[in-house]
């Protein structure tokens, strides 16, 4: 069987190493545990994101927790 390598635009390869990032956890933690670190993660960004120059750290943080809760829900 050959198998077909799929090759990502440049422009959207940091989604995809995010997608992958986030799916090797989810596969290393199991679901629940997941959406529970989504969950942490996203009222730590919430929190830290209460300052101007903590809003770059915590956006972030309050996006990839999304992205647990997502992929451990689904």
């Amino acid at each position: 069987m050959i198998e077909k390598k799929h090759h990502t635009h440049w422009m959207l390869w940091p989604f995809v190493a995010l997608w992958k990032l986030v799916t090797g956890i989810v596969t290393l933690t199991g679901r629940l545990v997941a959406a529970i670190l989504g969950l942490v993660l996203m009222f730590v960004g919430v929190v830290v994101s209460l300052t101007i120059i903590g809003a770059i750290v915590g956006i972030p943080l309050v996006v990839f927790g999304f992205l647990l809760i997502l992929r451990g829900l689904f």
